[in-house]
């Protein structure tokens, strides 16, 4: 455990050393890099709290709906699941129903209910995408800036070899060593980014399914409840 501890400091100090010995180049690019990670990362944080909180308050929602006899009984126990997407696609159905209730008595058209509910789960899946693609970005971009940064200081190297006239691996070996240093910072940054943005968009796409899914049985259960043409139930039955 000891020398673990001494090599993963050893190593730490050269990779540290190395970093200061860049030139200025390198450094803005380690800089831009340093950015691009920190955004990601706290991007990562908060869409993998946000779709955790969703799916499991999505879960017991779920539970709560097909457990209900009436609409006004889902309508009720709706705030509590408010993490869930699935409580903003029912909110577009109830909006709905209460605009048709109020002008007819009773449900007239229910593929419009549907098209709310569309519009409602469009804009839920709207909210859990913002800044996802800057992961996309960042896994894009970053090697090529770290390759850049790479390719500079190969460049500036050589260029100190030339100058100097000693053509041996021992002259032009630190100068390469801290010209890749940018490559594996691009790599640490994007790598990351890259995996996240799949498992978020993965994630994303299982909440797209699964609220249409549910807009379907919210239709089933709008048409089971409401009232005939001429014998249509208050519209402040159904409220929050």
């Amino acid at each position: 455990m000891h020398l673990s501890s001494l090599l993963l400091s050893f190593v730490g100090g050269e990779i540290v050393d190395l970093v200061l010995q860049t030139g200025a180049v390198a450094k803005s690019v380690l800089v831009i890099l340093l950015a691009f990670s920190v955004f990601s990362w706290a991007v990562i944080l908060s869409k993998w709290r946000v779709l955790r909180r969703a799916r499991s308050q999505s879960e017991r929602f779920v539970r709560a709906f097909r457990k209900a006899q009436r609409l006004q009984d889902v309508v009720s126990v709706a705030e509590q699941f408010r993490p869930s997407p699935l409580v903003g696609v029912l909110d577009g159905a109830i909006a709905e129903f209460k605009r048709q209730m109020g002008t007819t008595g009773g449900i007239h058209n229910p593929v419009a209910i549907q098209r709310a509910m569309q519009i409602a789960s469009s804009e839920e899946i709207t909210r859990f995408e913002r800044n996802v693609p800057w992961l996309a970005i960042t896994g894009a971009v970053t090697p090529f800036i770290g390759l850049f940064g790479t390719v500079w200081g190969i460049i500036d190297a050589f260029h100190g070899l030339g100058t100097a006239g000693a053509a041996t691996l021992r002259a032009v070996a630190p100068g390469i060593s801290e010209a890749l240093i940018t490559t594996a910072a691009g790599l640490a940054a994007a790598i990351p980014a890259v995996i996240a943005y799949n498992l978020i968009i993965g994630s994303i796409r299982e909440f797209a399914s699964r609220n249409d899914d549910f807009a379907l049985e919210m239709l089933n259960m709008v048409e089971r409840q409401s009232p005939p043409q001429g014998n249509a139930q208050p519209v402040s039955e159904v409220r929050r």
